[in-house]
């Protein structure tokens, strides 16, 4: 049986305790809108109109919070109101995404497979500083990645096994290869990919190096 590798970049206290900021915010958002709309059209409308605005929110910091991603063999699962599964080995599409909110990067590798998608947060940058996948989890994605045998495996799979020599070598976060591919992205833009080939061009300049 294959071991499963844990892929959450977050710590879980962490996001359960972003999870309940984001249930409370909703509440108090929800419940000044009903209020307004209870003074102004009745109270059914005022609860109708918190609902409105509550449920959503709601929903998405439940999510947030049962959120769990991980690899087992060389198949990518995530778990939130149900689990979600992409055989990395058979994947059609292998991106890297690009979200900026705030100041603060994402640089994810986004799969598709089966019908499925998964965005797998590879880093966060904020400044020049964040947080990135550990030693264990990059190199079984390499490994996988590199057991494609097809250029966009082989491609990512040389990316993450960079980053790894570079956080061995000691590196400054932004000096490393997911950071500074997280910076070629426009700002202004909530979330992009990555054109293949400027990566491919990047990954043979850390090759050259």
């Amino acid at each position: 049986m294959s071991e499963r590798i844990a892929l959450d970049l977050l710590d879980p206290k962490a996001v359960r305790k972003r999870a309940r900021t984001v249930a409370i915010g909703a509440l108090i958002v929800a419940a000044a809108f009903g209020g307004l709309l209870g003074l102004l059209a009745g109270r059914t409308a005022g609860l109708v109109t918190a609902a409105i605005f509550a449920v959503p929110l709601l929903l998405l910091a439940w999510s947030e919070a049962r959120r769990r991603v991980w690899l087992e063999g060389h198949v990518l699962s995530v778990r939130a109101f149900g689990t979600r599964s992409v055989d990395l080995h058979t994947a059609d599409q292998l991106d890297l995404l690009v979200t900026d909110v705030r100041g603060t990067r994402t640089v994810g590798l986004f799969v598709r497979g089966g019908g499925k998608a998964i965005n797998l947060a590879l880093a966060i940058y904020a400044g020049t500083g964040g947080r990135e996948q550990g030693v264990l989890p990059l190199r079984k994605l390499a490994d996988v990645l590199a057991g494609r045998g097809d250029a966009p495996g082989l491609v990512f799979s040389e990316l993450l096994v960079a980053q790894l020599r570079a956080e061995a070598r000691g590196l400054a976060a932004a000096d490393r290869p997911l950071y500074k591919l997280g910076s070629l992205a426009p700002t202004g833009r909530l979330a992009q990919k990555l054109n293949p080939e400027a990566i491919s061009r990047f990954v043979a300049t850390l090759d050259q190096s």
